[in-house]
C-alpha cells in the first residue's frame, strides 16, 4: 500500500486532557480531521453495518440508540447517544474495562466534514506505559481508512498486519505515535515519559512485542 503518509499525518488534529470521570482520575484522547464528502455520506460509513468493515472492523449487533453491538475481536459497546448525521456516544468494553467514545460531525464548507472522536478512559498502569497512542494509534488509522474509502474511489482495506508491518505502515505509526508523544507533552506530561510511551506504542502496533495483557 503506497500513499503520502505524511500529508495524512498532518491533516490530524491532536489532543490531550486529564479531567474526572465519575470521581476518578481519567484522560481524554481527541483526534479530529475534515473529509472531503456529505455529512450524509460521512454518517452512514461510520453507521452502516455493511460499510464499517471496509475501513475499520467487522460490526454484529445493533446500531441504534440504547442498541449494544460487538466489534470483531475488539470492544463490545453500548449507543448511550445519537443525533443523526451530528453526534453518537457510546461505552467501550475491553478486557474487563469500560471507557467512553464520542464521535461528532461538522459541515465545515461545502464538501468538507469535520469528524472528531473523544475517546475517555481511567487513568491506569496501562496509560504509564503507552500514553494516548495507546488509543490514538488506533483510532487515527481507523481515521486513514475511512479517509481513503470515502475520497478515493476503488480503495480497498489492506491485511491490518501486512499494513502494520510494511514500510508504508511503521512509518504512519511511528509517526502518529510521536504526533501523539507531542500531543501529551502539551497537555504537561514529562518529556521523556511521552516519548518513551511513544516508543512502545509504535513498537506494538508495527509487531515489535507481544499485545500487554
Amino acid at each position: 500500500m503506497e500513499f503520502d503518509f505524511e500529508s495524512y499525518l498532518s491533516a490530524l488534529e491532536r489532543s490531550v486532557s486529564y479531567l474526572e470521570r465519575d470521581g476518578k482520575s481519567a484522560n481524554a484522547v481527541t483526534l479530529a480531521r475534515s473529509i472531503a464528502t456529505t455529512p450524509a455520506d460521512l454518517w452512514d460509513a461510520v453507521t452502516n453495518k455493511e460499510r464499517i468493515p471496509r475501513w475499520f472492523s467487522g460490526i454484529s449487533g445493533d446500531l441504534e440508540l440504547g442498541g449494544k453491538f460487538q466489534i470483531e475481536g475488539n470492544a463490545s459497546c453500548t449507543i448511550t447517544a445519537c443525533e443523526p448525521q451530528a453526534h453518537f456516544a457510546l461505552t467501550w468494553e475491553f478486557a474487563g474495562d469500560v471507557s467512553w467514545v464520542e464521535v461528532r460531525l461538522t459541515e465545515t464548507g461545502i464538501g468538507s466534514v469535520q469528524l472528531s472522536l473523544t475517546h475517555t478512559a481511567l487513568l491506569s498502569p496501562f496509560w504509564d506505559q503507552y500514553g494516548p497512542g495507546a488509543v490514538g494509534v488506533g483510532w487515527e488509522t481507523a481515521f486513514l481508512g475511512l479517509t481513503l474509502l470515502l475520497e478515493q474511489p476503488g480503495w480497498t482495506k489492506p491485511d491490518e498486519m501486512e499494513f502494520a508491518t510494511s514500510a508504508a505502515g511503521k512509518a504512519f505509526i511511528s509517526g502518529s505515535s510521536e504526533g501523539w508523544a507531542q500531543a501529551s507533552i502539551a497537555a504537561g506530561t514529562d518529556t521523556e515519559k511521552a516519548h518513551a510511551a511513544a516508543r512502545n506504542t509504535t513498537a506494538f502496533y508495527t509487531g515489535a512485542e507481544a499485545s500487554p495483557s
